[in-house]
């Protein structure tokens, strides 16, 4: 090998484009771990799937090898909740180490969807099948028993009824001003969610407090991954421009908001940013000599 070739490890952002690249194989476990390398570049993610997996192996030799499903359930919410004391982190929800699986590990406290990514991981080592639940304002997991299936909330490991469901439903309808509008039913938000689409609700989490907080490097970051991570969301890469415009960085910016306007020709913000384009190309002209 010549001398002047050195191999690098991958930035952080690297390695998160390569656990995602493909859904065949995708590791929901290590890609969300991964998200907190843009806080923690030192992070070691390999230690992160290492301690699940202990948490896994202290359940499993417990449980009988010819353990139910049913049992195995029970065993694992106790054991969870209970034992590891796992649980939402009601009084401080906005803290961005809520979405951090070292931090939720840390400190047995976190967002539903944080919570979900660490049981659904111990419940398939124990030979469960746990998918996440996209459900509007409140993650929650599902797990298919036999011929029926067990819906839990993350955050108390508490089966929920249909009844409940419908609750959390309009509580959400309520909260976000749709009340009124045309009542989608519960079933529709019981379709299990994919790796993507898990690690998409972790990213959010953080654009909304990032951007809630104007805090442009971090939201940069968020958004870097979310475009890896959904190349098709183009609301995502004219995101990232914003993002970019607010930090300065004037051609960077033109070149993802041209992306999204070409994508997107019917958009209705479509006006607004091809005017806005337009300043930022004049912007990042070369200066004059």
């Amino acid at each position: 090998m010549p001398n002047h070739l050195r191999l690098h490890p991958p930035t952080p952002l690297e390695y998160f484009g390569n656990l995602v690249a493909e859904d065949v194989g995708l590791n929901l476990l290590e890609a969300a771990a991964s998200i907190a390398q843009d806080e923690f570049p030192a992070l070691d993610v390999q230690a992160v799937l290492a301690e699940v997996d202990g948490l896994a192996q202290r359940l499993r030799e417990r449980l009988p090898p010819d353990a139910s499903a049913r049992h195995k359930l029970q065993m694992l919410t106790r054991y969870f909740h209970q034992e590891l004391g796992f649980a939402g982190n009601v009084n401080n929800y906005y803290e961005s180490g809520n979405s951090y699986i070292h931090h939720v590990l840390a400190t047995r406290r976190g967002i539903p969807v944080s919570l979900a990514v660490i049981f659904i991981e111990i419940a398939g080592q124990l030979g469960l099948r746990a998918h996440g639940l996209a459900f509007p304002g409140h993650f929650l997991i599902k797990l298919q028993m036999g011929n029926g299936e067990v819906i839990l909330d993350p955050f108390t490991c508490e089966s929920l009824s249909r009844n409940k469901l419908d609750e959390f439903l309009q509580s959400f309808r309520q909260s976000s001003g749709l009340l009124g509008e045309v009542d989608l039913p519960v079933d529709l938000f019981l379709q299990p969610a994919s790796a993507r689409e898990v690690l998409a609700r972790i990213l959010r989490n953080l654009k909304e407090i990032y951007r809630s907080n104007e805090d442009w490097p971090r939201l940069l970051a968020v958004q870097e991954r979310l475009v890896l991570l959904l190349p098709e969301a183009w609301v995502e890469r004219r995101d990232r421009g914003l993002v970019l415009e607010a930090l300065g960085h004037w051609r960077a910016a033109a070149e993802d908001l041209s992306a999204y306007l070409s994508q997107q020709p019917q958009a209705p913000d479509q006006a607004g940013l091809s005017q806005r384009l337009a300043q930022l190309r004049q912007r990042g002209l070369p200066p004059l000599h």
